[in-house]
């Protein structure tokens, strides 16, 4: 995920990507040159259509109705006429369709608050009660009766990422004022309303819709309308629960977090709470020097996270530096240690050990605080997605770490599936999320891959001293163990057909062309790999077995560059840089962009696609004379554009109402006067709500084929 407008960089945001893996892995290994591709990747075996809606139907749990039965159909084909490439400052949808953008940033949840205005002069404090910045992941819960109601799609709860702030949010925008004389990370400091207003337009936003005959609309001041902050006190759980790592000076015992940061993918659990992430934490934390004060280990632990002495994570914010706040008020942004401290829970060194989790909110439940799975590891967590759960088995959820160079895990719960704890809330989260196995991927070059446990069991991890270390220091560990590094795993999704995980590798400006292999082959340019591919891989054994089969479903890139362009597309469905990307229940692959380095030509944009499965396609050599495995070519009929975003955007967060009538999705940072109030000038991030025209199902047009 971009952190700023595109346009400020040519295609990758250069400053703001954390790139901070020193280790020698290898960077998707040198793979498939000795092997033939056909005998490794056969089949696609994997969960079938029936058996996954058999065992969990739908998007949720209840019985699905004969209306929703007859919408389970996959298309066979993709009628609807392709968008053609857009640069203009609105957004354009499929002939058919309507687009309608609501809930931008700063509309109030509740009465009693002003409406946004284009001067930006709220009180920071407000945002605690109305959409917060840059909307990204989310999910859509249906509501009847006050509980979830997964049959219902004309009164649901939206649950929402609030990913980061634009400097527009502020009056001022980049506002600071010199003080020279002070140490290095101080010596330009921000307002703190300024700061209030961007620590509360981070996070979480829950609130509940009604549909309308003219679409969706916000029920104000439903009793579910509630913001989760950085602001916002949350809970610890799992294995690190008050470990060493995570007593802080705000909270000694370990027990609790100061807030959430940097929401960026998002999903549902199998028991029917959301999954949110905290990706890009590193930015809102700055450190000073401290080096003679620290281990030489707990140096390398914050530099190996991407904050080393004299550092902030992105100058933007600048949370730790006003001087007009409460007393102490912003300090835990500041995780120096001090000399003065006699231990750890004297300063707040520890703070920034207390972000990086997958996060669980009961979107049902708006008395409770939202939870900090430990378990699953520390890292910059882009979304998590769930294989489809089976009576008596284990669950299983696939996570990515996006930032250059870092890896794709897995976490099996020990506890096993009951079909009686949907509906459980947090409860049926600490049942399964608080104990588990974390693992981390390594890519074989025949094709094959595994798993590599991170836990005490590992020879490898001796030299760590208990879970809570490994889960904590994931990043640590998965170096330990050989794990593979990768080029920005950003969004996973589970195919309903076949079972395969797929992943987007957004894009890596740092990919030589000396240091490209068949599962990266690709750097042009001197801009190393500029538009990104999507990986798809299968299991050998199971959900919960180490082994597994991979291959590459998409190459992303222009239609008319020859030489990158291994997926063979065209103009009606090329695109650069994948990034959201999410399954429908009926197996439809919906894929987004986050790009820069094709937007003279086109803005960001969503596709639909009809994947088949790994194996489909042929070993192809590239320019650069390495071989690899690509998935069946792309076609209009498989894979077409359906939807393109307003200039400077990014098209991110996917959701769908269960009768399939309305597709959500969410737009980023865009340009000139997008989303700005009447006759205002401000533009603004908001969600897009998608319906056909004559009020028929998304894509059924396809399904009358």
């Amino acid at each position: 995920m971009l952190l700023h407008s595109p346009n400020e960089f040519d295609f990758e945001d250069e400053e703001f990507v954390e790139d901070s893996n020193p280790t020698d892995n290898p960077e998707f290994a040198s793979m498939m040159n000795s092997v033939h591709r056909r005998s490794v990747l056969k089949g696609g075996a994997g969960l079938t259509a029936a058996a996954f809606f058999g065992s969990f139907p739908l998007s949720a749990f209840a019985k699905p109705s004969a209306n929703t039965i007859k919408n389970l159909q996959r298309p066979n084909s993709l009628k609807f006429t392709a968008v053609p490439h857009y640069t203009g400052g609105d957004m354009v949808v499929a002939e058919g369709y309507r687009a309608e953008l609501i809930l931008p940033l700063g509309t109030p949840l509740v009465s009693g608050i002003d409406d946004w205005t284009d001067d930006r002069m709220v009180v920071g404090e407000s945002f605690k009660y109305r959409m917060g910045d840059n909307h990204d992941g989310m999910w859509f819960f249906g509501l009847k009766n006050g509980q979830y109601a997964p049959e219902v799609s004309e009164r649901g709860l939206l649950a929402m990422n609030h990913e980061y702030t634009n400097p527009n949010l502020n009056p001022i925008e980049n506002y600071t004022e010199d003080d020279p004389s002070a140490t290095k990370i101080y010596q330009k400091r921000k307002l703190a309303n300024d700061v209030r207003r961007e620590i509360h337009a981070h996070g979480v936003s829950v609130v509940e819709l009604k549909r309308t005959p003219t679409g969706y609309e916000l029920v104000k001041d439903s009793p579910f309308n509630k913001r989760y902050t950085s602001g916002t006190t949350t809970k610890i759980s799992g294995v690190a629960k008050g470990s060493e790592y995570l007593q802080t000076k705000i909270d000694p015992k370990g027990l609790t977090s100061v807030g959430i940061n940097n929401q960026c993918g998002a999903g549902l659990s199998p028991w029917g709470t959301y999954l949110t992430t905290e990706e890009n934490f590193l930015n809102v934390f700055a450190r000073s020097e401290d080096k003679s004060i620290i281990s030489e280990k707990d140096d390398k632990r914050l530099a190996r996270y991407g904050l080393k002495e004299h550092t902030i994570g992105d100058d933007v914010y600048r949370w730790h530096t006003p001087t007009d706040g409460e007393k102490g008020e912003f300090d835990h942004w500041d995780v120096t240690a001090k000399p003065d401290s006699k231990k750890s829970t004297d300063d707040h060194r520890n703070t920034f050990n207390t972000f990086g989790y997958i996060t669980e909110i009961d979107p049902f439940n708006p008395k409770a605080q939202a939870v900090k799975r430990t378990s699953l590891g520390r890292f910059a967590h882009e979304n998590c997605a769930f294989v489809p759960p089976e009576q008596g088995e284990n669950l299983v959820f696939y996570m990515g770490d996006d930032a250059r160079g870092e890896y794709i895990y897995k976490f099996v719960s020990d506890a096993k599936w009951s079909n009686k704890d949907i509906g459980g809330g947090l409860k049926a989260g600490d049942k399964y999320l608080d104990k588990g196995t974390l693992y981390v991927a390594v890519f074989n070059d025949d094709g094959t891959g595994e798993w590599r446990e991170l836990s005490k069991k590992n020879p490898a991890l001796a030299d760590f001293k208990n879970e809570a270390e490994i889960v904590v220091f994931a990043r640590l560990a998965a170096d330990k163990v050989g794990a593979t590094k990768m080029d920005r795993p950003e969004w996973v999704s589970v195919s309903p057909i076949t079972g395969e995980v797929y992943v987007t590798l957004t894009n890596n400006s740092k990919r030589k062309e000396e240091d490209v292999n068949a599962a990266n082959p690709r750097s042009y340019d001197g801009k190393g790999n500029q538009h990104g591919h999507i990986i798809r891989f299968a299991e050998l054994a199971g959900n919960t077995g180490d082994k597994f089969r991979w291959d590459i479903y998409l190459f992303a890139s222009p239609h008319d560059k020859a030489e990158q362009n291994l997926s063979k597309l065209t103009a009606e469905n090329d695109l650069s840089s994948p990034d959201g990307l999410f399954f429908d229940p009926r197996g439809v692959l919906w894929i987004q962009t986050d790009d820069g380095a094709y937007t003279k030509t086109t803005n960001c944009m969503l596709l639909a696609a009809l994947p088949n499965k790994i194996g489909d396609g042929e070993s192809v050599s590239t320019t650069t004379g390495k071989m690899t495995h690509i998935g069946a070519v792309a076609t209009p009929d498989t894979l077409k554009r359906f939807f393109v975003g307003p200039a400077g955007s990014e098209v991110t967060g996917i959701t769908m109402t269960p009768d399939f009538k309305a597709l959500f999705i969410n737009i980023q940072h865009p340009e000139g006067t997008f989303g700005a109030v009447a006759g205002g000038k401000t533009p603004r991030s908001g969600t897009v709500v998608i319906t056909k025209k004559d009020g028929g199902v998304i894509l059924g047009e396809s399904l009358d084929a």
